[in-house]
């Protein structure tokens, strides 16, 4: 029983987020290379998983005020985490020791892939990089959520970021198409996490959390996910362009459509129907898994 409320914990369905980028940009390594290492790769994931259980294990101990406060004023699925500390099925205390050990884990094979698999001299500084992305977007001091902008760095750790680590330790450099691909990826990621904190909003902002929605409002927060939708598809449209083959367009366009009427639905204010907001969360990753995977197909497709 115990084990179930640490799979909980860990929100295993959210890790695809990071998996998929990844997978990508070690992808496209191995295109513009002709080099694939599997070991290397299966390390690297490795290391990007536990990256985000960090993030995971983070929030859940950081964020518990709100996340018992948002259960009760707007229950959502994708309100208040997972609970289990909530709910104190597993004491906060063995969840900081696990912290620890997944950051000792992480690090460690970051030292491995650079030392061992003489991966690239900046190999473990892109681990740490996410590390303290995922560590400090809730944990005081630094706390990212409440300075406004921890929704850039969480844009940087799952879409810059997982892209071009996947990309960088199959090819011991960094490449600008690497960055263009994780461009439509981040803005897809931000909006998961803008769109997310909706049914949270009155909780956060009776702990004051001053997220970036909470400073600029639902409605300002709506025209920001409109613009992210139109953003990404512009940035997608110049890796069409730019050597990405144009089969994955043609993948995409179901997923630039879901984009568009989720767009349509926020500027509509439908964000105020709770049954309706909770279906946009979910298209919203669906959206940010769809344009992950036009990509990988796209280079697979050739």
């Amino acid at each position: 029983m115990i084990l179930k409320y640490w799979l909980l914990l860990s929100r295993i369905p959210f890790l695809s987020v990071m998996i998929l980028p990844y997978i990508l940009g070690a992808f496209l390594a191995s295109r513009i290379t002709g080099n694939f290492d599997f070991p290397v790769f299966l390390f690297g994931l490795c290391g990007s998983i536990l990256v985000q259980l960090v993030s995971h294990y983070s929030g859940e101990v950081y964020d518990i005020e709100e996340d018992r406060l948002s259960i009760t004023l707007e229950k959502n699925f994708f309100t208040g985490g997972s609970q289990v500390l909530v709910e104190n099925r597993i004491p906060q205390r063995n969840v900081k020791i696990l912290i620890g050990a997944v950051i000792f884990l992480a690090l460690a094979i970051g030292c491995m892939l650079q030392f061992y698999f003489k991966t690239g001299k900046w190999t473990l500084l892109l681990g740490v990089s996410g590390i303290i992305c995922g560590l400090f977007y809730s944990k005081p001091p630094l706390r990212w959520v409440s300075r406004g902008w921890g929704e850039l760095l969480i844009a940087y750790a799952f879409g810059w970021l997982a892209v071009n680590v996947g990309f960088y330790i199959q090819a011991s450099r960094f490449n600008i198409l690497a960055t263009l691909v994780s461009l439509p990826i981040s803005c897809a990621v931000v909006n998961i996490i803008l769109i997310n904190e909706y049914p949270d909003y009155p909780a956060d902002k009776l702990v004051n959390k001053e997220n970036l929605l909470v400073r600029i409002g639902k409605e300002k927060g709506a025209f920001l996910y409109a613009w992210l939708v139109i953003f990404g598809a512009v940035t997608f449209s110049l890796l069409l362009i730019n050597g990405l083959p144009f089969i994955g367009g043609i993948i995409y366009l179901p997923v630039l459509i879901m984009a568009i009427i989720s767009a349509s639905q926020m500027l509509k204010g439908a964000y105020n129907d709770m049954q309706k907001l909770e279906n946009m969360c979910m298209k919203t990753i669906l959206i940010s898994l769809g344009t992950s995977l036009s990509c990988i197909l796209g280079l697979l497709i050739k």
